[in-house]
């Protein structure tokens, strides 16, 4: 196979005079230029440039902050010595509306009767409640 000789270093780098020099002439370098010179490499790809979908307002976009029966019953003891929660006779009242929560899960089992205040509540978490001998209360 026939060797070339490697071109000496000039001016115009082998392109006539101004065409070569940078990246010019191939609409830059990488993606740039890609919504006018190399847009038909990306109409196959699909929709490539401008907004796509919506962002929805922060005032209709809520979080539930939600509880679960496994941690009331974790956290029942503490909360009762430090007067979040108060017991009287064998049923322990919590209001967990007011401590932030807005729906109540029924991930765990519980033996103790609960009368719990909360907006929502998963039905799972009602039949445990109500089979233990509780109540939960809407706020």
């Amino acid at each position: 196979m026939p060797r070339r000789k490697a071109l000496k270093p000039s001016r115009t780098r082998g392109r006539g005079h101004k065409k070569g020099r940078g990246a010019g002439l191939r609409g830059g370098r990488g993606n740039a230029g890609c919504h006018k010179t190399k847009r038909i490499m990306y109409e196959r790809v699909g929709r490539v440039w401008g907004a796509h979908g919506f962002k929805r307002p922060q005032s209709v976009v809520h979080a539930n902050n939600s509880i679960n029966l496994k941690t009331i019953e974790e956290m029942r003891d503490a909360w009762i010595a430090d007067g979040i929660a108060t017991k009287k006779g064998k049923v322990v009242s919590l209001n967990l509306q007011s401590m932030g929560y807005d729906k109540l899960l029924g991930t765990g089992s519980t033996k103790q009767s609960y009368k719990l205040t909360i907006n929502a509540a998963s039905a799972k978490a009602v039949e445990k409640i109500e089979a233990a001998g509780g109540e939960i209360l809407n706020g």
